[in-house]
């Protein structure tokens, strides 16, 4: 099994609520700091990969990122703060965000846009059972 197999195992409980979960906890947070799915998104295209979030949001193939972009991008603070709740390494945090960040978004954003004054928290709260699941092992595109 490899780490994130494993990482995503620890963290795969029943509760329905992101805040009681790890990993929920640590995504919640993310959206949060960043000013939900829009504060992301803005964020992205201020450093030069707009294209790249669109493309998770979009019905299409979603684009790649790299450990170094996620890492640039969100700061050694955010990820820093991630990894230590999670329990892992920031280098690990920053892969696992790469790996699983596109299909996190892809999974909330369902219509292919982001919707204004949207509870994303929430969203990710109804979301982290399957979420978790999708993110073991299935390919999450919506084309």
């Amino acid at each position: 099994m490899g780490l994130f197999d494993s990482i995503l195992s620890a963290f795969s409980g029943k509760s329905d609520s992101a805040d009681a979960n790890p990993l929920g906890a640590a995504l919640a947070s993310l959206l949060e700091k960043n000013g939900g799915i829009q504060g992301l998104m803005a964020k992205f295209s201020q450093g030069g990969l707009g294209d790249i979030f669109s493309s998770w949001v979009g019905l299409g193939e979603n684009k790649s990122i790299s450990p170094d972009q996620i890492n640039s991008l969100l700061g050694s603070d955010q990820i820093g703060s991630i990894a230590k709740g999670l329990g892992i390494d920031p280098a690990l945090a920053s892969g696992f965000l790469a790996d699983h960040l596109p299909k996190i978004i892809d999974k909330l954003t369902p219509s292919g846009q982001v919707e204004a004054g949207a509870d994303d928290a929430k969203g990710l709260a109804s979301l982290l059972p399957s979420l978790l699941a999708s993110l073991g092992g299935g390919d999450s595109g919506k084309a």
